[in-house]
């Protein structure tokens, strides 16, 4: 399977463009006063951190995808179950097509976003098409695709989203569904999405590597310091991105405290560079 230069409708990912236009759709309500609180802005702030932070950053990105750190298994679940709440997919999903990534960064198909074909797709328009490195992510997930626990977050995480917007229903009504929800997700899927495409775009590169990766700041703010990719791609299973003094990476900054309480061992780490 290849993909189309002028796809098809049974080339096009209809599930992914059907829900991603009624997510921003909904969103939009949250300009609306009748839905807006500064309480459920709080609720946003906090829920980007735990699901965008400590789900997907630290959890899936680093934890699992790279295994740069280990943790208790209990901690490890706690981590992809935070993941689970950005709704980005299933974790199987996540972690094979991200390794996918990083085997073939920006060099042909089985680079799920190839940054090479601009950047409109690598930001997201390569998940509205289907993509042949699907069918390969069991291959490169050997390590978790067996796990029941794993497998219960891959098939149920929208039901888990949606159970986590009843309670936020019961506790602040329709302002914190739209904005503990809905804007969250939305928040957070850019975010994410900015690491396959700002940051093989704009910004400095401290390492050659083979693609076209970049350090970008203002993307390692909002990711909680993904946005140094240059340097994760130039050492891919370091726990820590930020490598200069000035690269602030606040994932990192919580592995060391996971690692003060004995919850963060056989951390792996490169030499920071002069």
């Amino acid at each position: 399977m290849t993909l189309a230069t002028n796809p098809s409708r049974s080339d096009i990912h209809w599930e992914h463009l059907i829900s991603l236009a009624i997510v921003h759709g909904i969103a939009l309500l949250g300009l609306f006063p009748a839905f807006f609180s500064w309480k459920a802005v709080g609720v946003a702030i906090l829920l980007h951190w735990i699901t965008g932070g400590l789900g997907i950053t630290l959890g899936w990105h680093r934890l699992v995808t790279h295994r740069s750190f280990q943790t208790p298994k209990w901690l490890e679940y706690f981590l992809v179950f935070c993941g689970v709440l950005s709704a980005e997919g299933g974790v199987i999903d996540w972690v094979g097509l991200h390794r996918m990534h990083h085997l073939h960064s920006d060099q042909d198909e089985l680079d799920p976003h190839n940054s090479r074909r601009g950047f409109w797709w690598s930001h997201m328009g390569w998940m509205f098409l289907k993509s042949p490195a699907q069918p390969l992510v069991p291959r490169y997930t050997q390590d978790i695709i067996n796990d029941p626990v794993y497998q219960f977050f891959q098939n149920r995480f929208l039901l888990i989203q949606i159970a986590l917007g009843l309670c936020l229903f019961l506790i602040g009504g329709w302002p914190f569904i739209i904005w503990g929800v809905f804007v969250r997700l939305v928040l957070v899927f850019h975010c994410t999405w900015f690491v396959n495409s700002a940051t093989h775009k704009f910004g400095y590169r401290t390492y050659e590597t083979e693609d076209d990766s970049t350090n970008c700041w203002w993307v390692a703010l909002v990711t909680y310091g993904e946005g140094w990719h240059n340097n994760h791609h130039a050492f891919q299973y370091s726990a820590r991105h930020g490598l200069k003094w000035w690269e602030l990476d606040l994932t990192w900054m919580t592995i060391r405290l996971f690692q003060g309480l004995g919850l963060a061992t056989k951390v792996k780490l490169t030499a920071p560079s002069d």
